[in-house]
């Protein structure tokens, strides 16, 4: 069948032009239109569509060898007939019905509103402002929740100079992409928007979290419930993954992110990726620093961290071997140098021990309940090198310290 034969099919079942990509109802389920035109040997035209719930489906978009389409789930496509489907109407054109007036009526010397006929006279300003992609202008909140979506949809929305909050809570989105700005660099995309909802939808690379980065005014978001947040096994490691790959961010999860809790986030987003960044051919020396473009895709925000509190040390990079160093006791010598008076301290401690442990036994050695303790290593390796222990949720073996070394205590 030819393609006028099938303009023709499409007037006469009253199948609208754009209608791949639309949303639908049909018997009570809603689906995505994928295709429009012949399936042969059959007669007539036939819409292949994606259902919401895939079980209403037959196939993934191919039939007898020929693929029509593509589904993201292999039983979640379908062909229909036009008849009985309701395509519903767009937002724009819902708008548009809501002011009645055509936009052609401009060019009339008098417009009839009712029964009163009123002069053109100014009409055009009052008409302008009421045009639905004017109207639209201000939108400020918008949800989406709840409706299957691609990243051509977000595209069409980006545009809105006033939305700040936009739900795109359980849409199926797995790819999300800023393609008018590079690594490092803000989107023209969504320029007020401050709150983006997530939740429970198929993101599964951080390469998602990397393009939230380039919105400019980024300030709350919520991802609960994607395959991405089962990634790393501690759930605390997620979050801090979060938070340094995205610079703005005030509230997580619904949960604020604090300066201290940044920080330390940054700080070991430096130390997890650091020999990464130096086998991709990063460099201490800032003139020899020339990651790989691969790196510095995957990593948008490491030269700017290391810019903000240095490169990590060599120390800092040592590869953590958990299952050799769990059960091995370390003799650590506890030294107070603004207390000359008190006599250091040895002891025998596991490397897998947390340092808000060693601070409360800390406490009980040395007596000063209260106190805000503050920790720092000086290997006999790096002499004159003292590396502070600012993390109280980290095991003595994530900073490398060894059998022998000496833990320096401060407190105030």
């Amino acid at each position: 069948m030819g393609i006028e034969e099938q303009d023709q099919l499409r007037v006469m079942e009253q199948v609208p032009e754009d209608a791949v990509g639309r949303r639908m109802l049909c018997n009570g389920e809603r689906a995505t239109v994928r295709y429009v035109g012949t399936v042969p040997p059959t007669q007539g035209l036939w819409l292949g569509v994606e259902w919401d719930n895939p079980d209403r489906g037959k196939h993934d978009g191919s039939h007898e060898g020929v693929r029509y389409f593509t589904c993201s789930h292999p039983t979640g496509g379908s062909f229909v007939r036009a008849k009985g489907v309701n395509f519903g109407v767009d937002l724009l054109s819902a708008v548009k019905q809501q002011y009645e007036v055509e936009l052609d009526q401009v060019n009339a010397e008098e417009i009839m509103i009712s029964t009163k006929t009123v002069n053109k006279i100014g009409y055009e300003s009052i008409l302008e402002k009421q045009r639905p992609v004017d109207v639209l202008q201000g939108l400020k909140v918008l949800n989406l929740s709840n409706n299957n979506l691609m990243q051509e949809t977000l595209l069409q929305i980006s545009h809105l100079p006033r939305l700040e909050t936009l739900n795109l809570s359980s849409t199926g989105l797995s790819v999300i992409e800023f393609s008018d700005a590079l690594p490092g660099t803000k989107t023209s995309a969504f320029p007020a928007l401050k709150v983006l909802f997530l939740d429970d939808n198929k993101i599964t690379e951080w390469t998602v979290i990397n393009e939230l980065e380039k919105l400019s005014a980024l300030e709350q978001l919520s991802c609960n419930r994607n395959p991405l947040m089962d990634l790393e096994k501690n759930c605390k490691t997620t979050r801090q993954l979060l938070i340094a790959r995205i610079s703005q961010l005030e509230i997580l999860n619904k949960m604020v992110v604090l300066p201290k809790e940044r920080r330390d986030a940054e700080l070991d987003y430096c130390k997890k990726f650091g020999r990464a960044w130096l086998q991709a051919g990063g460099h201490r020396d800032p003139q020899l620093n020339r990651p790989s473009e691969e790196f510095t895709a995957q990593h948008p925000r490491y030269l700017t961290l290391i810019q903000k509190y240095g490169a990590p040390e060599e120390g800092e990079l040592k590869e953590q071997k958990c299952f050799a160093l769990k059960n091995q006791l370390w003799t650590i010598t506890f030294e107070c140098p603004d207390d000359p008076d008190r006599k250091p301290i040895q002891q025998k401690l596991p490397g897998s021990m947390m340092v808000r442990k060693v601070k409360g036994l800390l406490y009980g050695l040395l007596k000063i309940p209260g106190a805000a303790l503050h920790l720092s290593y000086i290997s006999p390796e790096r002499a004159g090198i003292e590396i502070e222990l600012d993390n109280d949720l980290k095991p003595l073996q994530f900073y490398s310290i060894e059998d022998g070394n000496s833990i320096l205590v401060r407190w105030s």
